[in-house]
Formats: structure tokens, sequence, C-alpha cells
């Protein structure tokens, strides 16, 4: 429900803020205030402006989802930003306990589904890696959520570093499809995790978004030239699999980059459009909800690739009739 926020058409009295919102008021810039403009003619019934300064309207409490409000930054319960980013989403236009709402929310493709997929890969009794990446791709979740909804440098943090873990964990699990089970290779682990390692030292210190990003880049480079020689030479019938999710994803990353480069333009359209439709331009958070399904598709895709090299019977079932997860029986004895 969207809590109604009042103001006096005229003048604000210095009411005192809210218990938890201990944060000073930003005041209105001279050209904003209530004064005649130009040709105008003060009518019989009009009245002077005042001549003290006048205060904006104040914030609504805390909670209150202000969802008709003007597409602007506003202050918020975690207070101003720390992290090196932020995204075109106006900082608490929606929730004053949500810094970036829509880029929030979109997180939930990250947790939800694949908790599903761990709990499913627990139960057919496959190997430990694939729970892995279905808790590293929540991981991703959650460090995103806590990110957007804060916009706190620690946050993003929590969002950013393990997106190379989580990648790391899917090249491992790629590149060991065609082995024996049981097996471990502790060449490839090592270098992954020196990999992680180093790129979250120099990145703790260098703090350059541009250098995570070519980390990040060069991992998942890897993985469609993996995922592509699969689905090409070994197993073809999962074309459709495979280029599902490359596509899902490389939509996701194209829509990152409008969101970032026609900042400016979107927001001024957002200001024109009533806040439902406004919503529909996040682009950032259409890449979390595209790149949050085309990384689960990949690691139903590993998956899948890896329980027919062993001889299991894997199928897709579609969860509530639209969402795809892999249910995997054993091999006949014979």
């Amino acid at each position: 429900m969207t809590t109604p926020h009042f103001s006096p058409p005229f003048f604000s009295l210095p009411l005192p803020a809210p218990p938890s919102a201990g944060r000073a008021q930003r005041r209105l810039p001279p050209s904003s205030r209530l004064a005649p403009g130009p040709g105008h003619l003060p009518s019989p019934l009009s009245f002077p402006s005042p001549s003290f300064p006048l205060l904006p309207p104040a914030p609504p409490w805390p909670g209150a989802v202000t969802a008709m409000a003007p597409a602007a930054d506003r202050e918020g319960y975690w207070g101003p930003p720390t992290s090196t980013l932020e995204w075109c989403e106006e900082n608490y236009a929606v929730s004053y306990y949500i810094a970036e709402f829509w880029n929030t929310v979109s997180n939930l493709i990250f947790i939800l589904p694949p908790i599903y997929g761990a709990i499913q890969t627990y139960k057919d009794g496959l190997e430990k890696r694939y729970l892995a990446a279905y808790l590293c791709l929540t991981a991703v979740g959650l460090g995103s959520w806590c990110f957007h909804m804060t916009l706190k440098y620690e946050m993003q943090l929590l969002d950013e570093l393990p997106m190379i873990y989580s990648c790391c964990v899917f090249v491992y699990c790629l590149y060991e499809c065609f082995k024996y089970k049981n097996t471990v290779n502790y060449p490839l682990l090592f270098l992954l995790i020196t990999y992680s390692f180093v790129v979250s030292i120099v990145y703790l210190n260098l703090k350059e978004p541009v250098f995570h990003q070519i980390m990040y880049g060069t991992l998942v480079s890897i993985i469609v030239l993996r995922s592509v020689y699969i689905v090409l030479w070994v197993y073809p019938w999962l074309r459709g699999l495979g280029y599902t999710s490359l596509t899902v994803f490389l939509m996701g990353f194209f829509l990152w980059n409008v969101d970032n480069i026609f900042c400016d333009k979107l927001r001024a359209l957002r200001e024109k459009m009533l806040p439902v439709v406004g919503a529909v331009t996040q682009f950032h958070a259409w890449w979390h909800i595209l790149t949050g399904l085309g990384s689960y598709l990949h690691i139903l895709l590993s998956l899948y690739t890896r329980t027919l090299f062993l001889k299991h019977r894997p199928k897709v079932k579609f969860v509530f009739g639209i969402w795809p997860v892999l249910l995997v029986e054993p091999p006949k004895k014979h």
C-alpha cells in the first residue's frame, strides 16, 4: 500500500525527524522555492512569499513505500553511498529502507531457484561440486541484494567477489565433466584458487571496478568456449540448452551496457512515466534477471553433460510449469 505524503503548499514547519532518520534534510535550491515566475502577475487572492528560507517537504517516515514519488535520488536509511559504483536506478525512490529497490528485488532469481536446484542435487546424490555451484550462485544473489539495498562498499565486495568465486566453480565443473567419478583435478583446483586469491587481493587494494569486470569477463569467456565445444562436438542434442543459456546471458549484458550508457536519458524518461511503467526501464534489474537465468541454465547444461557421461538418465522437469530442474536417475543395472 502506498503511504500518502502531504506537505503544506507554502511552507513546512521544522518538525522533529523520525527516531531512525536522524539525517539533515537537504534544502531546496533558490530556484525551486515558491516565488512568482517571469511574467507572473499575482492575483488578488495571492499571498506574499515568505521572506525566510523554505524547507523541503519532510521525508516519509521509515518504512513508507513511495511508489508514486518522482524519479530522483533521495536520502534513506543506509545514509550516503560509500560504494565505488552507483547504478542508474534512483536512490530510495521506492522504499526508505532500500537504496535501489528494483535492482535489489531482482536478485531473487539468483537466490530461490538455485536453492531448489541444490536441494534436488543433494537428493539425487550427485557430486558435491554441483551443490557448490548452486550455492555459489545463491551467494552472488545475497551479496548483490545487500549491495543494492545499501550501496555500501563492504556490501559491494560481498556482491563482486562471489562473482569471481562462483565462475571458478563453474569452470571446474565444466572442465571436469568427462572424468571418472570421485576424481579431483588438483592442478586445475590450485590454479582456480590462486586466480581467486590474486584477483581478491589486487581488487581490494586497487578498488578499480574495471579490473573486476575484466577478470570476471575472462572467466565467462572460458566458460562460453568450453560450452560451445560441448554442444558442437560432444553432445549436439544439448545445443538448445547451451545456446539458450548463452543468448539469455548476452541479452542481459546488452541491457547492462544500455543502462550505463544512456542513464541520463532513461532517468529523464522515467520522470514522464507512471512508476509501474518506469520500472520496466530499470535495465540493471533486467541484467540480474537475465544473467541469473543464464547462469542457472549453464549449471543445468554442465550437470546434464556430466550425468550423461556417467551413464545416468537425466531428464528436465518444469516446476510450476515454467522453471526447469534436472532430475537424475541412476544408470540401469544389466
